[in-house]
């Protein structure tokens, strides 16, 4: 170390050491201070990885103690404290800020309140099973640089960065809509769906083959039109779900930080009688769509472009009340990106990532929600081509939403009256209820219950989760 402190003055570079887990004859990062601090030369300073320093349980404030004038150069590394939840994660030893659960922003609050002033870069991703190109690792690694730099600054004002100018992460209050594309054919046998789910048509566009199909406050959109974004969508994927509406307080707040972030803008003409929605390309060439509160008409948008339709009979609800959640599949590393796009943009919690047993392989899967649980989605990673996840995306010829949960607040009633409107739902095996009962302790009479409705029932320590599926469309 004093001959590499020696050449570093003789060039008159600075040269920074950084301690790794691996390095037992310094180890951690108090006796490399006092290594470099004992050498005394100001050519010889410290580098700090975050993912070194916090990986073993280790508080940032630990970190106070280091002479910021030691400090050279500072990595920000996500990872896992301890063990990682997943087998997936333990592969990847380097993780982008925010794909992990590490105190980041805690890291770089300590070291800049320190009065650290030398710049902020990311350690390389370290993943065998990284294969996005290096453009696309550049715009995650930006997004992930730039919203953990903002995250701090909003909470700490007197810590500054020069990071762009945009507005914070963005609340969001609900799903206002989800919007499929479909022929004729595909028209019919997804309102033969709706209609058996007891939803019912509404209103119809003022100028296009675009209907609104509603139950409680889920709002359904089919697109039947022959030219525009949902006919392109349509011609790539089949008939599948190509956009999502959610509800915001600022749709140009929204979009104002979204781009700031990387994320592509979208925007097709409309009609003289039409909003024009605010947008950003989404998972699998979908769209999000943001409809304000109530800063501007967009929360109109179904009186604006929508006529009622003449109500034939009364449909009688199934206790639909709103969406509880939607599944969108990608590949593992997709996911992750997808990850960064959600909770960089949106004020949105991640939960621990969970290995999903499939018969042919893992999916692992990670839940995103709103701080009240108005919006949530599962984000689920396929890397085996022969997972049911991973056919999926063969069939749909990439990433896309694979299943859309609607709440009820009585699983059972809403079976009776789905069974009275001929709803066709997935037929469960014999075996299965047999495990419930050995696997919860449910009295007889119970599974029986859920048996004779095909209903699916988890227990998650305090929370039960009862379920119908549909079958496959």
């Amino acid at each position: 170390m004093k001959y590499i402190a020696l050449r570093a003055s003789y060039f008159r570079v600075r040269v920074a050491y950084m301690s790794i887990p691996t390095d037992f004859s310094i180890g951690n990062v108090d006796p490399a201070i006092k290594t470099i601090e004992s050498i005394g030369s100001p050519y010889l300073g410290l580098a700090i990885n975050s993912l070194y320093a916090l990986s073993n349980g280790s508080r940032p404030s630990e970190l106070r103690d280091v002479p910021i004038h030691s400090i050279f150069h500072v990595q920000l590394c996500d990872g896992y404290v301890q063990q990682p939840a997943s087998e997936e994660q333990s592969s990847h030893s380097d993780m982008l800020p925010g794909q992990g659960n590490l105190n980041l922003a805690g890291f770089v609050k300590v070291i800049a309140a320190s009065g650290y002033k030398g710049s902020w870069s990311l350690a390389k991703i370290d993943s065998k099973k990284a294969k996005k190109s290096f453009i696309d690792n550049a715009y995650d690694a930006y997004r992930a640089l730039v919203n953990l730099l903002d995250e701090v600054e909003r909470s700490h004002p007197q810590i500054k960065f020069e990071t762009p100018n945009m507005p914070a992460r963005v609340y969001t209050s609900g799903v206002e809509f989800l919007e499929f594309s479909v022929d004729d054919e595909s028209h019919y046998q997804i309102t033969q769906i709706l209609s058996s789910l007891c939803f019912r048509m509404e209103r119809k566009h003022i100028s296009k083959a675009v209907e609104l199909w509603r139950q409680g406050s889920v709002n359904i959109v089919l697109n039947n039109e022959k030219k525009g974004f949902s006919r392109s969508s349509f011609l790539e994927h089949g008939p599948s779900l190509c956009a999502i509406g959610l509800r915001v307080r600022d749709s140009a707040d929204t979009v104002e930080r979204a781009s700031a972030l990387g994320a592509s803008l979208f925007s097709q003409a409309v009609g003289s009688s039409e909003l024009e929605i605010p947008a950003i390309n989404g998972v699998g060439e979908s769209l999000v769509y943001f409809i304000d509160d109530e800063q501007s008409d967009l929360h109109r948008v179904w009186d604006i472009e929508f006529n009622p339709v003449t109500k034939s009979e009364a449909v009688q609800p199934c206790g639909v009340r709103r969406i509880d959640h939607i599944a969108q599949t990608m590949k593992f590393d997709e996911m992750q990106s997808w990850l960064l796009y959600y909770i960089s943009t949106f004020e949105m919690e991640k939960k621990p990532v969970v290995d999903v047993i499939d018969p042919s392989g893992v999916i692992y899967s990670q839940v995103l929600e709103s701080p009240e649980g108005e919006v949530r989605l599962n984000l689920n990673g396929a890397d085996n081509s022969e997972t049911f996840a991973s056919k999926f995306l063969t069939s749909r010829f990439g990433a896309g939403t694979q299943h859309i949960a609607l709440l009820s607040d009585d699983i059972f009633e809403t079976s009776k009256i789905l069974e009275a409107s001929r709803f066709e739902r997935l037929q469960m095996p014999d075996g299965y209820y047999n495990d419930l009962k050995q696997k919860y302790g449910l009295a007889e009479d119970f599974v029986n219950k859920l048996q004779a409705s095909n209903i699916l029932y988890t227990r998650e320590k305090w929370r039960i989760f009862s379920n119908i599926f549909s079958t496959n469309f």
